[in-house]
């Protein structure tokens, strides 16, 4: 096991949603670090959040929003890695509030990367979306803008060691907000709204994403995308396995909305490398693309290569997703 983690001090931008509430206890326990600060802007969810821990002395909570420079500034002091999940994502709430997506996605990224450059942070791995990819809503569009600059951060820092990298997933199963814990709700109303009877999405798991990012932080180098090899599922399979009794009922896209997913795109190929558990985008800028202490074992993945919800090669059975959910069931929704 590597140790990148163990004793040191870690914040969690956004660190009271989904994400927080699963990788803070995964990572209090693998790494036992010596602190994780909790960085996010509701105080009632930092108050919920906190009652979970029975005053663990390793987590602090810190008021803040990643939009105030100096904020960050003081919650910085002495960090060691920083882990930006920190974002407005609902994607009809960004295409209506654009002014306010891009305060916090975009002017937020570049306010966290001058503080962890000014601050000394060792690393910093941000979250980001398949909706980055070859972006069509504008929550997809200012993520790309995110994770360009954070890629770009890593030359920025000039002789400053903060490294800068992004891992990539695609639905969270059993986040909040996210489609399952949505049909888990109104399942009982035996109709379920689904918004194109062809649609696809990633499934991916909170573990799956915390692990993706431990691995991030012990392999960067600094400017990578880390994108996870997960599994597809139609929509239409997901409700019929959540409700099989409910009928379906198709509502339309809504505004922003992809009939797919996809986490890499053909532009992307030419700089992307495979390895066993996840595929690794490399930057094109400084000839970071054909770096060799960058691509370590990778194989470069054929010109023109998509990694798409729609043509994976890997697909979820009803019966795994069944499992998850049963197994699952009690947390779906809570955070």
């Amino acid at each position: 096991m590597d140790n990148t983690l163990s004793g040191k001090t870690i914040l969690v931008t956004g660190g009271t949603g989904s994400f927080g509430h699963k990788f803070i206890p995964m990572t209090l326990e693998k790494y036992n670090p010596k602190k994780i600060i909790v960085f996010s802007r509701d105080e009632m969810k930092q108050w919920e959040m906190s009652k979970l821990f029975n005053g663990d002395d390793r987590l602090r909570f810190f008021i803040g929003d990643v939009r105030d420079r100096n904020r960050l500034y003081r919650a910085l002091d002495n960090v060691d890695y920083v882990v930006h999940a920190a974002a407005t994502k609902i994607v009809p709430t960004a295409e209506y509030n654009p002014f306010e997506c891009i305060k916090t996605n975009i002017n937020g990224a570049m306010n966290l990367i001058d503080a962890c450059i000014d601050k000394g942070v060792k690393g910093v791995v941000a979250l980001s979306t398949d909706k980055a990819s070859s972006p069509t809503n504008l929550y997809g569009a200012t993520k790309l803008a995110s994770d360009k600059l954070f890629v770009a951060g890593n030359s920025y820092a000039g002789g400053h060691e903060t490294k800068f990298s992004v891992v990539r997933y695609g639905n969270v199963m059993g986040s909040r907000g996210s489609v399952i814990p949505y049909f888990m709700s109104i399942k009982d109303k035996g109709i379920l709204p689904i918004t194109d009877p062809r649609m696809t999405r990633f499934m991916i798991s909170l573990e799956q994403g915390v692990e993706l990012v431990w691995h991030a932080f012990d392999d960067m180098v600094g400017g990578e995308v880390y994108v996870k090899k997960i599994p597809s599922m139609k929509m239409t399979d997901l409700a019929r396995v959540v409700a099989p009794e409910a009928k379906i009922e198709v509502v339309g896209i809504r505004p922003g909305e992809k009939l797919h997913e996809q986490m890499i795109s053909s532009e992307d190929s030419y700089f992307t490398y495979e390895y066993s558990e996840h595929f690794k985008i490399l930057p094109n800028i400084h000839n970071w693309g054909i770096c060799s202490l960058r691509i370590k074992d990778g194989r470069k993945v054929p010109e023109g290569f998509v990694y798409s919800s729609n043509t994976n090669a890997e697909w979820m059975s009803d019966k795994q997703l069944q499992t998850w959910i049963e197994l699952n069931y009690a947390d779906i929704g809570k955070i």
